[in-house]
């Protein structure tokens, strides 16, 4: 049984994810208003259409065999300074031909809710989320880290890591970009 309220929330929900044109195509139609909401979430991810589980093993999996050079922001859906470190990441890669992958990965949410944040993350390659228990997946990341966000990882070409609570410092990105 649907609500007589569900068309006007999807609506709502179109609005919040910044789909006016959806709003208007669908004003006239409450019906198709749940489609639009998700074509609108869809529209502002850019590149993260999907999100990707990061459990216990994904890290030690990423740095073995993942693209090098690649940066991971780690994040969560509340953190009001992650979206500013994550554009020191990508003004560090505008204009290079070869640009590493910008990667997300929220802590709290999963699906969904995730890729609602994806819009803050402009340049962003792929995102994932936590699957798992929270606090032995940061252990597999960093046991040093002390559960502050944002946590940006820097990988670079020979597979070494730089860490850093907040945005990475201009000479943490030149290293690691620096060709080896």
């Amino acid at each position: 049984m649907t609500s007589r309220f569900e068309p006007f929330a999807a609506l709502l929900l179109a609005w919040a994810c910044g789909a006016p044109q959806v709003l208007a195509h669908t004003a006239g139609h409450p019906g198709h208003a749940h489609h639009a909401a998700h074509a609108g979430a869809q529209q502002t991810t850019g590149a993260a259409r999907s999100v990707l589980p990061f459990d216990e093993t994904t890290w030690a999996q990423l740095l073995s065999q993942g693209p090098r050079p690649a940066a991971y922001l780690f994040t969560t859906s509340y953190c009001s300074t992650c979206p500013a470190a994550f554009a020191v990441l990508h003004d560090a890669v505008k204009g290079r031909t070869a640009r590493p992958p910008l990667n997300a990965v929220m802590m709290d949410v999963a699906g969904p809710q995730a890729l609602r944040h994806a819009a803050h993350f402009k340049g962003m390659s792929q995102m994932y989320a936590f699957d798992g228990f929270e606090p032995a997946i940061r252990q597999a990341v960093d046991p040093a880290w002390p559960n502050v966000t944002p946590y940006v990882v820097l990988v670079d070409a020979k597979g070494q890591t730089q860490r850093v609570i907040g945005p990475p410092s201009p000479q943490m990105l030149r290293r690691w970009l620096s060709t080896p």
